[in-house]
């Protein structure tokens, strides 16, 4: 057994399949044809007995009706009797008492030892198989027995030849089921193989070829090369941002190292005599190390991605103006101003992720404006949800760079945007934030006519949290 089990650990799963189906078909027919036979066996064993018990009864009461001077003539005149016990090649005996024969009819089987009992018993004479009855009979001052021998040998030949013929059926049946058996295996292993080769595809070549596995079917397996296409693009997807990130982020974290080098090459070779060139190098070298550190925060507030709290919960006004009073300070030329329609009520949102948000957007907004920067901002209710928009008068942008503007290092405009210290992270913080918490965001812009980000947030109450 445990050889067994070892062989069948090292099949592969479509041969395992085949042969457990091909099994269980089999042994389903095997106990289905056993008790078949096993009925068929009882049922013609009891024929036998009965065609025995009724030619004993036909030849006593026949016996009985002609009287003790019977004679040979009249059982010969009775054609149906004989004919009944040749066709069943019987043999018919009137024994005495002591067992000495005195009549026989077809004479086609010794005689058997006389029993006591009336019962029908199995027993071999001439190396064949017969029942025996032995019924007493007497006829007259004539006391004796009727002695019926019925031969099984037409029976055991009939049931070799159903034996013979399920035991042919058997191996056929044995022959389809495994055929079958291998067929559906095959067929219901194909979606299988073809997601084994799929992974062996990635785990040779990663992800540098499109990963997608065609199956129609709705059943198990359909939903699981459906859950596997889905997750393998989202890798897929998350490995190309992955790459792109690291170009990205490389050559973003590169400029600022290279100007502080330079600076304190100069400082080393001879600038550090030269106080103003000390200064300026010094400031320069800061000014970098501060986008640097801003830059790293911003990766490491990316990659975190907290999962959200569904107790968070938001006063819009109180952030908004805090935002504001701080903006106002950091840039005391731009002219920021909001309004406020109607109470919103609370949102379902941390204050410091809607505080980020506001902030980013406002700086955003005074970054890319060549002029004194004037900024709109106005918070209204509409339906189910709080909606923040955010108009500036700004440079703007062209239609194709629009989808482009969440991306990561993503500039509309990089000189204007390196000098005034930006990182290029800020959009994507903002639409991340914002897909944590059910949010969206959308931009209407044109070209030197400025730019309307408008916020949707979920209320607190709101039935899609």
């Amino acid at each position: 057994m445990k050889k067994l089990q070892e062989w069948m650990r090292h099949q592969s799963l479509q041969r395992k399949w085949m042969i457990t189906s091909s099994a269980v078909i089999f042994f389903s027919y095997a106990i289905i044809c056993f008790v078949v036979y096993l009925a068929l066996h009882t049922w013609l064993l009891n024929d036998e007995e009965s065609k025995v018990k009724r030619t004993s009864d036909d030849v006593a009461a026949f016996l009985a009706s002609q009287g003790p001077n019977i004679t040979i003539e009249q059982i010969q005149q009775n054609t149906g009797l004989l004919n009944a016990i040749v066709d069943r090649e019987q043999t018919v005996s009137l024994l005495t008492i002591k067992g000495v024969p005195v009549l026989r009819i077809n004479d086609t089987a010794p005689v058997a030892p006389l029993t006591l009992t009336e019962e029908i018993l199995e027993t071999t004479l001439d190396q064949t198989d017969v029942y025996v009855i032995n019924e007493p009979i007497q006829l007259g001052f004539f006391q004796g027995y009727i002695q019926v021998i019925h031969p099984l040998s037409k029976f055991q030949s009939l049931m070799k030849y159903v034996l013979t013929a399920m035991l042919i059926a058997g191996l056929g049946a044995l022959v389809l089921s495994g055929s079958i058996g291998y067929y559906l295996a095959s067929y219901l292993m194909r979606p299988l193989q073809a997601l084994r080769t799929s992974m062996k595809t990635v785990t040779d070549t990663g992800f540098n070829e499109p990963i997608q596995l065609a199956h129609t079917s709705h059943d198990e397996i359909g939903d699981l090369l459906k859950m596997y296409n889905h997750m393998m693009n989202e890798l897929q997807i998350s490995f190309t941002q992955q790459q792109q990130f690291v170009t990205d982020a490389s050559h973003e974290l590169r400029t600022p190292i290279q100007v502080i080098e330079g600076h304190l090459s100069l400082l080393k070779r001879w600038g550090k005599n030269d106080p103003a060139i000390l200064e300026e190098s010094i400031d320069t070298s800061l000014s970098e190390i501060v986008r640097m550190r801003k830059m790293i925060e911003e990766l490491l507030e990316l990659a975190r991605r907290e999962e959200k709290d569904d107790s968070s919960e938001a006063d819009a006004i109180t952030v908004i103006e805090a935002v504001i009073e701080d903006m106002q300070q950091l840039y005391p030329t731009a002219k920021i101003q909001w309004t406020q329609k109607e109470e919103v009520g609370r949102l379902f949102i941390t204050e410091n992720a809607l505080g980020q948000i506001v902030r980013n957007l406002v700086e955003n907004a005074i970054r890319y404006c060549e002029n004194t920067p004037q900024i709109e901002l106005d918070l209204s209710k509409i339906g189910q949800e709080a909606v923040l928009k955010v108009a500036d008068n700004g440079i703007g942008m062209i239609a194709e760079q629009i989808p482009h503007i969440f991306d990561r290092f993503y500039r509309v405009d990089k000189a204007r945007n390196r000098q005034q210290g930006g990182t290029g992270l800020g959009l994507s913080i903002t639409k991340m934030l914002l897909e944590k918490y059910n949010g969206s965001i959308t931009v209407q812009s044109e070209p030197t006519m400025g730019s309307i980000f408008s916020v949707h947030i979920p209320l607190k109450n709101s039935d899609e949290i």
